[in-house]
This record gives C-alpha cells, sequence and structure tokens, in this order.
C-alpha cells in the first residue's frame, strides 16, 4: 500500500482510544440482531420487550403488547444463554490468544496451534465420558478438568519448546503441533471406546451451542470475568515482556512470575471455553492480529479490543450456523477454521522470510 494513501486511511480513522467504546457498541448490536435470527425470526422491538420482560423489577412494567410467550421462551431460554455462550467463549479466546502471542512473542501463537485446546478436550473428554457430576464452588467437573489439562499441555509445550531461557518460535509451534497431535489421538481412542456417546464426543468436538443451557454459562462466566480482570492488571508486563526476557527484567518485572501467572490465566479461559464451546479453532489467532490492526501493539487497550472484537465475531459464526439451513445446524467450529485457516496461511506466507529456519 502506498505511504500516501495509508496515511490518509490513518487519518480517517478514530483514535485508537475510542475504538474500544466503539468496539462495545457493536458487541451490543450483534448480540441484539443475533437474538432475533434462526429458525423462527424474531423482530427486534420483541427481542427488546423480551429482554427488558425479564428483567428484575423493570419486567412488571412492560408494556407486552406483541409479546406472546413463545416468542419470551425461544429468546429467554434458548437464544439468549445460546448467544452469551457464544460471546463468553469468542472473548475467551480471543483474550487468550493475545495473552500467548504476548508471552511467546509469537504472532503466530493461540492457543488451537500451540496445542492448549486439544489438552483442554482431552480432559473435557474426560468429564464427558465418564460423566462425573460434582461440582467445586459451582464450576462443573468438564471445566474442571479441562482446565487442569489445559494447564498442563501449555507447561509440556513451553519446556519442549525452551531454549535456554526462550522458546524460539519454530521449536515452539512444532513443540506445539506434536503435542496437539499427540493429544488428539488419544481423544480419538477415547472415542473409539465411548460407545453410545462417540457421536456427541464428535459433535462436541467440531464446536457449537446446539445444548447450551443457563447453567452453563454461569458455570463460565466467573471463570471468563476473572481471567479477563487480571490480565488486564497485566497488561504493562505483557507489554515489557514484548522487548525480551532481559530487558523486562531491567524494567522491574519478575519474567518468570508473570509468565506462569498469564499462561495460567490463558489456560483457564482456554479450558472453560472448550468446556461448553468444543474445539473451536482460529478465533484465538486471528481477532488479536485484526485487533492489533485497529488499536495497535499495546495491550492496555489490546486487550480490551480482542475481548469485544472475539465475542462479536463468534456470535456472528454462531448465527450463521443457526440461520444458514432449515434442515440442520452447522458446527461453528467449521464456520471458524474455513474463515480462520486462510488467514492463518496467509500469516505464513508473509513472515516465511521471518520464521523460515
Amino acid at each position: 500500500m502506498p505511504r500516501t494513501l495509508r496515511r490518509h486511511i490513518e487519518m480517517l480513522m478514530p483514535s485508537r482510544n475510542v475504538i474500544p467504546p466503539i468496539l462495545l457498541v457493536l458487541f451490543i448490536m450483534v448480540i441484539l440482531t443475533s437474538l432475533s435470527f434462526g429458525y423462527s425470526k424474531v423482530p427486534l422491538d420483541v427481542v427488546l420487550k423480551a429482554l427488558l420482560k425479564s428483567m428484575p423489577l423493570i419486567g412488571d412494567s412492560i408494556d407486552l403488547t406483541g409479546l406472546d410467550s413463545r416468542d419470551l421462551i425461544i429468546i429467554t431460554e434458548i437464544r439468549l444463554p445460546r448467544v452469551l455462550a457464544g460471546a463468553l467463549v469468542g472473548s475467551g479466546l480471543a483474550i487468550s490468544g493475545a495473552i500467548f502471542q504476548g508471552v511467546f512473542r509469537n504472532p503466530m501463537a493461540d492457543p488451537y496451534v500451540i496445542g492448549v485446546s486439544s489438552g483442554a478436550a482431552l480432559g473435557a473428554s474426560l468429564a464427558i465420558i465418564f460423566g462425573a457430576g460434582y461440582s467445586v464452588l459451582g464450576v462443573n467437573s468438564t471445566s474442571i478438568m479441562a482446565f487442569i489439562a489445559a494447564t498442563a499441555t501449555v507447561m509440556a509445550v513451553y519446556n519442549l519448546a525452551k531454549i535456554g531461557r526462550h522458546a524460539p518460535v519454530v521449536t515452539l509451534l512444532l513443540s506445539g503441533v506434536a503435542v496437539s497431535i499427540f493429544l488428539s489421538s488419544i481423544v480419538s481412542l477415547i472415542q473409539v471406546f465411548s460407545g453410545w456417546e462417540m457421536h456427541r464426543l464428535i459433535y462436541w468436538m467440531m464446536g457449537g451451542f446446539s445444548y447450551i443451557e443457563w447453567k452453563d454459562v454461569l458455570g463460565i462466566l466467573p471463570l471468563m470475568l476473572v481471567g479477563a480482570v487480571i490480565t488486564h492488571f497485566y497488561s504493562r508486563d505483557l507489554n515489557v515482556m514484548t522487548l525480551g526476557d532481559e530487558e523486562a527484567q531491567h524494567l522491574g518485572v519478575n519474567v518468570d512470575s508473570s509468565r506462569r501467572v498469564l499462561l495460567g490465566l490463558g489456560s483457564l479461559m482456554t479450558a472453560a471455553a472448550v468446556s461448553i464451546g468444543g474445539l473451536i479453532g482460529f478465533v484465538g489467532l486471528v481477532i488479536p492480529h485484526l485487533s492489533r490492526i485497529l488499536v495497535g501493539p499495546d495491550h492496555r487497550t489490546l486487550l480490551p479490543s480482542s475481548l469485544l472484537s472475539g465475542g462479536m465475531f463468534l456470535v456472528c459464526c454462531d448465527t450463521v450456523a443457526r440461520a444458514a439451513s432449515t434442515s440442520y445446524e452447522l458446527p461453528v467450529g467449521i464456520i471458524t477454521a474455513m474463515s480462520g485457516g486462510p488467514f492463518f496461511i496467509y500469516m505464513l506466507r508473509k513472515s516465511r522470510g521471518k520464521y523460515s529456519m
């Protein structure tokens, strides 16, 4: 792109500090619009009435003209938990991708590529197959097992890739691919012996929100909130860590401690996302890159922008999955892979000189 044209485009774009509030408005609009689409289309004014009716204190004063009980159930009990689950999962995967890219100083890192999603899938698959129904502080066993396996995976990948005190890009990607393939083979083995649960497990691994209930949303909401809030407090450390470990140490950052915390937070949000959404790839790769184009590399604005953009992206993909066909529903993981796969190939081609062996 010519420099003059690029300069004109940058002049027309709003200030980077204004972009997160704009994304927040778009995020709300996307959620409201998504609630009106599906097998049965519901007008937007009816959607707003249904949402207001379900709110405590406010709902009793809402005029119910034009709102029947069927639309109220469709919006509040079927579509709303599904849309919120898509927003939470997309936000969690996107902010996790931004974390991993910052920690590893690697633009190719994301929960799917470096194997964290496969580790979370293994833990969640074990919980699904063995039907463990316990919970800790309201968090179900699937999320707990996914978090344990995801944390173990990211630590294994990082230690396998580490040469001295650094994890080079090539070895990190190769380690992630190797560990991901190994864990995927274990999940495939579990599928073979899962019996009548095989169909459910296979469809879950394609990624989707067909069977989402309110308990699923409420189960991962605290994990996503805690992960996003704590990560925001480490945004300065992420900025400094991108300069390198030695420079970060000189600037007063405890690199080892910050890295462990950030990897744990990324694994936590990835595990929570995988536990209810299945394997949904490329969100953590594509969204941080697009957000970085909009707001720049400063994680103080990059993290919230990735969070909002990831939620919007996955809600839009899930809306397409719901509205694309009336006879059957496409798994949302297929849609994200079809959009993220070409982008990943483009990034590899663009960076082939920099990351060649």
